[in-house]
């Protein structure tokens, strides 16, 4: 059975764009029995902002405030969450041209040296490997493979970077230019979503 684990990230709750396509996408694996965690960054999930403190105490060390310690623990829940799972679903949503804070502060919290990425002599060197990641993305324009689109140039280089190079992208465009143009996009990105095994 596929263990997968859905990051939502939109902070419009019911009028979320990118939320529609991700249940979409969680019901159509669900039938071809996928196990679906969800976390939503956006919600219910919201992590806090990494300020100098808690970068600090992510390092580890023996002498680690209260917080520090705390955040180091939800941390390695998050990483743990994330080498659980076989493939990776991240709702990105853009906002002013890249993704939401609330998924910045995700990757901020799972991107530490010696845990999910390392240096060596030759660079950096990912060590989330054998994963799979899709990335679903709504935008009120049309952004796709142009200069303006720096959330999947982004998306993937944060995800290289700990190990993860299988990476598909569903695109939700023009959603904010007339009624024709959101009824096309949403039902391109949901025939993209339904071509996706799980």
């Amino acid at each position: 059975m596929s263990k997968v684990l859905i990051l939502k990230s939109s902070i419009l709750g019911g009028y979320s764009q990118s939320a529609v396509l991700i249940d979409h996408l969680a019901s159509h694996w669900e039938n071809q029995g996928a196990a679906i965690t969800v976390r939503d960054l956006g919600g219910k999930d919201v992590l806090p902002m990494v300020d100098g403190e808690i970068a600090s105490g992510l390092r580890g060390g023996a002498e680690l405030s209260a917080r520090q310690q705390e955040m180091l623990a939800l941390s390695d829940t998050l990483v743990a969450e994330l080498k659980a799972n076989d493939t990776l679903v991240i709702a990105a949503p853009m906002y002013n041209f890249t993704i939401p804070t609330q998924l910045k502060n995700w990757i901020d919290f799972i991107a530490r040296v010696g845990v999910t990425f390392t240096y060596t002599e030759t660079g950096p060197k990912g060590l989330v490997e054998g994963k799979r990641a899709v990335l679903v993305t709504t935008r009120g324009g049309a952004h796709k493979d142009g200069p303006t689109d720096h959330v999947v140039p982004y998306l993937k280089t944060v995800l290289a970077f700990i190990g993860i190079t299988n990476v598909e992208v569903v695109y939700a465009e023009a959603l904010n230019m007339g009624p024709e143009a959101h009824d096309k996009g949403m039902s391109e990105a949901k025939h993209s979503i339904d071509q996706l095994k799980a």
